[in-house]
């Protein structure tokens, strides 16, 4: 990565200065109401919410799963992860681009719809097939969810309110991370206690209600969002990535699924291609060890669903709550001292991360192990903050939300193939289910270090970009 910042091509200039002029211009229109406002925000943290919850309760239903099913732990790392992206691969983006054509509310609302009938089919599943089948939908569901929603709360709230909003939305995650896991552990283990049940002529394991009363659920999530206002689009003065009316139709195509979105990650490669390679490295340890760590207490310390969710959900919602907060004050410390701050933080943070998540299958008891584990989630939320920042710093004004699309499939892509990797790993290579340990220690030991590495060797070109921003910005300002 040596050298000086690539040249940027004059039309990457022209959508960054439109951009600006737009900003200025948009500060001065009437917003929706208060009301209007909060009550799709939300619609929109109920949704995330749920997205979360199922994944997290279905993490915790991993050890069943495996048992009633007879999988193998190939077989269920599959169907934790790559299951549930296999349509996210054919149609993720351009799904992600009906955000910007149709209206937002709608948008979400058929996500959430779709979410919901595959959260209620997954319960009714009768083999492994149809397992893979009915959650293989789910993130074509959900992958047009995180576009529209910032998209929607940005023409919802004013800039000065905007920042309010985006951390409110981080409830859905936390909310639905750490509910999935205390509640979520209660409710498997009481759901333990029922025998088989029918309906509707099909056998219903007892735990398969969970995910049944979560299709239920997301209805009622998809109808409030259906509720919710659709805001006037904010627009730019000048749409310097706009088409010319005479372009073919196979040109449109290319641009519906993020031909030229793509055209700029190449543009800076340099400074993209660090930044996308440690996300998705980090990504497939992070997934891997959340859809195994209940498989692994259940195996290396012989605790129940109920136990881990008790002991598990305090520490992850102190460590969610600190990470938020740890990640914005370490970045703004260091962005005192770095122009390279937003980088520079996310690989001393990746560095943290990778030494609690080779500790934490290490420890003795059960609590001290979840309690490092919490720490390396902590760390890992904080990184998360500087990495969507220095995103969001470089990405041309004019496709940020394509940018940001493509950024966020890398992290959904390989973040999903977590499982089945942890799940080969300790299949073939340790070959005892009992050693699950090991295999989340190696898996970590194998490509954290190496996310790390290429995180560090993002930090020159990142601040060489921003010094060439700074410097557009400038003579900016100075013409005006």
């Amino acid at each position: 990565m040596a050298g000086g910042a690539a040249p940027v091509a004059p039309e990457f200039v022209a959508q960054e200065m439109t951009a600006e002029q737009g900003i200025e211009a948009g500060d001065a229109r009437r917003w929706p109401s208060s009301g209007a406002a909060y009550f799709a925000l939300f619609a929109i943290i109920l949704a995330t919410f749920l997205n979360f919850f199922d994944q997290t309760v279905f993490g915790m239903l991993a050890q069943r799963i495996k048992i009633d099913f007879q999988l193998t732990d190939e077989q269920l790392g599959f169907l934790g992860g790559p299951a549930t992206i296999i349509f996210y691969v054919l149609v993720g983006i351009p799904l992600a681009r009906l955000a910007d054509i149709f209206p937002r509310k709608f948008v979400l609302a058929g996500g959430m719809t779709a979410i919901s009938a595959v959260m209620a089919l997954g319960g009714m599943a009768q083999t492994f097939t149809q397992f893979v089948g009915s959650r293989m939908f789910l993130g074509a569901g959900g992958s047009a969810h995180a576009p529209a929603a910032y998209s929607m709360l940005a023409d919802h709230f004013p800039p000065k309110k905007i920042t309010r909003a985006f951390a409110l939305l981080q409830l859905g995650f936390i909310g639905g991370t750490t509910v999935g896991v205390g509640l979520g552990g209660k409710l498997v283990v009481m759901l333990g206690a029922w025998p088989k049940g029918h309906f509707l002529g099909l056998t219903i394991y007892s735990w398969q209600w969970l995910l049944i009363w979560e299709g239920i659920a997301g209805v009622f999530a998809a109808t409030l969002l259906m509720l919710a206002v659709e805001p006037p689009r904010h627009k730019v003065l000048v749409t310097a990535a706009e088409l010319p009316g005479d372009a073919g139709l196979g040109r449109r195509l290319l641009t519906f699924t993020g031909f030229d979105a793509l055209k700029a990650i190449g543009a800076r490669r340099k400074v993209y291609g660090p930044l996308f390679i440690g996300l998705a490295l980090s990504a497939i340890d992070t997934f891997g060890l959340m859809f195994w760590r209940v498989p692994f207490m259940i195996r290396s310390y012989h605790w129940d669903e109920a136990r881990i969710g008790a002991v598990m959900a305090p520490m992850l919602l102190a460590a969610s709550l600190l990470g938020v907060f740890l990640g914005g004050v370490f970045v703004e410390w260091l962005a005192k001292r770095y122009k390279d701050a937003n980088v520079r933080a996310a690989t001393i943070l990746f560095a943290c991360t990778t030494v609690c998540a080779i500790c934490s299958p290490l420890m003795p008891t059960g609590e001290s192990s979840l309690a490092v584990m919490a720490l390396g989630g902590m760390f890992g939320l904080a990184g998360a903050v500087p990495q969507n920042a220095a995103i969001q710093r470089v990405a041309p004004n004019e496709m940020r939300g394509q940018v940001t699309a493509f950024y966020l499939f890398m992290f959904t892509f390989f973040g999903a193939m977590g499982s089945f990797v942890v799940g080969t790993v300790a299949q073939r290579i340790v070959g005892n289910e009992a050693d699950l340990w090991k295999a989340l220690v190696i898996v970590a030991v194998a490509l954290l270090p190496l996310a790390t590495f290429f995180m560090w060797r993002g930090i020159k070109p990142y601040r060489e970009e921003v010094e060439r921003l700074e410097a557009i910005e400038a003579g900016m300002r100075a013409a005006r």
